[in-house]
């Protein structure tokens, strides 16, 4: 999830190919360069050239350099700017497997690495649930559990849960959890308000 393009293109064309996926603004060789963040900067431009040849790529002489941008007219083009997309792409999908949830959460969030955009191979999809049940029905485990198949489906990575009432959330505001602060400032809703929605509503009644 940190760099989906590389499922299919794992070489300096899928860094390159992100950089001007990315932008609609004409850049430099030297700047992909810089964006992609890979790569010396000679190859960069060999791949920039190479990619102009095929016609995916445009390249404009401007003054003393040559300027590139992704040519969305392509045919190639839709395909590379899906693969940029992967993780709003489960983001979505995650959110429309919970809201045919026959016991539907009251918030849902994608938090850790996943919503950074800093996984690995390795790396789980951390889900946080928040809930209203003091003792959770029985479709909850069975919904939870084909959620994680279609995870793991979609990804190859694993589904990691983390499921709450609000009123254990509360406990945890209550005792300031360290975790609260992954929840705070990484966290990806999908389904739900936003967890510093939830967090007023639970802790001030809706007041900021």
């Amino acid at each position: 999830m940190s760099l989906p393009i590389n499922t299919v293109i794992p070489t300096l064309d899928g860094l390159v190919l992100t950089v001007l996926a990315r932008t609609t603004q004409p850049l430099t060789g030297r700047r992909v360069h810089q964006l992609a963040s890979g790569g010396s900067e000679t190859g960069t431009r060999r791949v920039l050239h190479r990619l102009a040849a095929t016609g995916l790529v445009i390249a404009n002489q401007v003054g003393g350099s040559i300027q590139f941008s992704l040519n969305r007219e392509h045919l190639a083009a839709r395909p590379v700017i899906e693969l940029t997309r992967l993780r709003q792409e489960l983001f979505d999908r995650i959110g429309t497997a919970i809201k045919d949830w026959a016991v539907p959460p009251i918030h849902a969030g994608v938090f850790g690495s996943t919503a950074r955009g800093d996984g690995d191979l390795d790396s789980d999809v951390d889900l946080l649930l928040v809930h209203r049940y003091d003792d959770l029905p029985p479709q909850w485990t069975d919904q939870v559990g084909e959620l994680a198949e279609q995870v793991h489906a979609w990804t190859g990575n694993h589904l990691q849960t983390y499921a709450l009432s609000n009123a254990d959330l509360g406990r945890h505001f209550a005792a300031a959890e360290p975790i609260l602060n992954d929840w705070l400032t990484d966290s990806v809703a999908v389904y739900g308000p936003q967890f510093r929605h939830l967090r007023n509503e639970i802790m001030h009644g809706g007041q900021e």
